[in-house]
């Protein structure tokens, strides 16, 4: 049986290859997961089964944490978020703040909240401060952090082609973000 850190919406594999168990969703032929946790895959007959399973074990953002997190809402000033993971640890119910001045090192007079995050995109940051009682500050002004998963306005996937595009995988559009460098 084996196991690793998963999200909402993480592939996990071919619905001809697996069997969707717990935690999990079937999509065109892809299982996804729902929730935040751990897969394990299961020897079954006869396909194995993979599922996601919630684990007690969640941390705590800390100051220089690099976290993952989902878009909530943005407004001209910032950019509210879901914080999921910690380091590589799931996390539960913790919000954070990309203020507009911490979404990129150099022209910060001339950064757009709306052209660097969208509702929905997953995020890598790092948190820079416990900020106030309501929410985390997440700095994304580093190169490795920004945009690592989003979907177009057409709901397709994205990748990115430049350090503040991506480009819409089916329809070709090309959309403004700030993406995180690709390891």
């Amino acid at each position: 049986m084996s196991t690793e850190c998963v999200t909402p919406g993480r592939r996990l594999g071919l619905a001809n290859e697996l069997d969707a168990g717990p935690g999990t969703y079937v999509r065109n032929g892809m299982i996804y997961a729902s929730i935040l946790g751990t897969k394990s895959t299961s020897e079954s007959l006869p396909k194995p089964t993979v599922q996601v399973t919630r684990s007690a074990k969640f941390a705590i953002p800390t100051i220089g944490s690099h976290v993952l997190a989902r878009v909530l809402r943005i407004n001209p000033r910032s950019a509210s978020v879901s914080i999921m993971m910690v380091d590589s640890t799931p996390c539960k119910d913790f919000l954070g703040t990309v203020r507009v001045q911490d979404i990129r090192a150099t022209e910060k007079d001339s950064v757009r909240v709306h052209t660097s995050f969208r509702p929905g995109d997953v995020i890598r940051a790092e948190v820079i401060s416990l900020g106030d009682q309501r929410s985390y500050y997440l700095s994304t002004a580093k190169d490795e952090f920004g945009v690592v998963f989003a979907q177009s306005v057409d709901g397709n996937a994205m990748v990115p082609v430049s350090w503040e595009e991506m480009q819409d995988t089916k329809t070709q559009c090309v959309e403004k973000r700030k993406c995180a460098k690709t390891f």
